[in-house]
């Protein structure tokens, strides 16, 4: 399976924002929504869990091995503090059954554990079953262009068996350098959310290969790794909500220039798209108005490429619409300046 985005084959792919946009080479649309080999949550390039496709063997190496981020994460949110004097090896005992009879959602699983913890907020219940649990999402949950509420049950009730008690760390690492690299050691961390990689990097270090970016840094990449030759064009792209490519690094100015962090996070969704590889503005998508938001004015032939591709994203998104349209309006840097002026 491939990275939503990446052109080498990927770690994990991110559930898509059920209005996200493809990249340019998912080009075919599905007649029935596609049953997911398991979706998980799995603690990685941020704090909060995220939603990620997988396949049923990969989730046992990376819900374990994303076990310590997950945990650090509960104890450090709202919901651990709803817990106290709450035994949660019994909480997520109880859970654990709850989920194996059937998949429930977060809603309905905080009610039957406060039955037998009443007093304490259903929510933070829940929210700790599921996160601390190994857990999946059962489909359907994305649909095309439609939301599904997530239901979760345990990977015993849908998979069949556990996950692994000993993930393969530098299996992880050379996963992540085949979809992501070439990187830093810091790079990995941001993205797995783990710690104290050194020594593995180094015992993998006779099936990598080295380099140094501007500044100096070490940049580590598996053997194979295709490299772009650096004439290669790179024409407009329209990237899926919090999608990796943005995501995956620690060093994001590699994609987003420094000069426009600003305006990029204030789309909490971080809907962008790319002009010569570069975070270039933001998107939007009304029924058949694709709405753009450029951080400064494209050339004309910039213009043009990314008229046509937003134009391909419409077709895909909805073959049937009858007037798609796209509407460039003032961006992020103009809008400041008028409510300035």
């Amino acid at each position: 399976f491939h990275d939503s985005l990446q052109t080498r084959p990927g770690s994990a792919l991110r559930h898509r924002h059920r209005a996200a946009p493809p990249n340019a080479a998912d080009r075919t649309r599905p007649a029935d929504p596609p049953h997911p080999t398991v979706t998980c949550t799995q603690a990685g390039d941020h704090a909060h869990a995220a939603v990620r496709l997988v396949t049923a063997a990969d989730w046992r190496q990376l819900w374990p091995l994303t076990r310590p981020v997950r945990r650090r994460s509960f104890h450090g949110s709202p919901f651990r503090k709803q817990l106290d004097g709450v035994d949660l090896d019994a909480l997520l005992d109880a859970g654990r059954a709850l989920l194996s009879e059937q998949p429930r959602s977060r809603a309905e699983l905080g009610p039957l554990l406060a039955e037998r913890w009443p007093g304490v907020d259903p929510v933070s219940l829940a929210h700790a079953a599921s996160l601390l649990i190994p857990v999946v999402q059962a489909p359907p949950r994305g649909l095309w262009r439609r939301g599904g509420q997530a239901r979760w049950t345990t990977s015993g009730a849908w998979l069949g068996s556990e996950i692994a008690e000993q993930p393969d760390v530098e299996q992880i690492i050379l996963r992540y350098l085949t979809a992501y690299g070439p990187a830093t050691v810091k790079d990995i961390q941001a993205w797995s959310g783990l710690t104290a990689l050194r020594s593995h990097v180094e015992r993998l270090r006779p099936r990598l290969r080295s380099f140094r970016d501007e500044a100096g840094r070490e940049l580590l990449d598996v053997l194979d790794g295709a490299l772009p030759d650096p004439a290669a064009a790179a024409p407009p792209r329209f990237l899926a909500p919090f999608d990796n490519a943005q995501l995956a690094h620690a060093d994001r100015t590699r994609i987003i220039d420094p000069a426009d962090r600003e305006f990029v996070y204030q789309d909490r969704l971080m809907r962008t798209f790319l002009i010569d590889g570069f975070v270039s503005g933001s998107w939007q998508i009304d029924d058949a108005t694709l709405e753009i938001r450029p951080l400064r004015p494209p050339s004309s032939g910039e213009r043009d490429a990314l008229h046509d591709e937003g134009m391909r994203l419409l077709a895909f998104l909805d073959p049937e619409a009858t007037d798609p349209r796209i509407r460039v309006a003032a961006g992020p840097r103009a809008s400041n300046r008028a409510k300035r002026g």
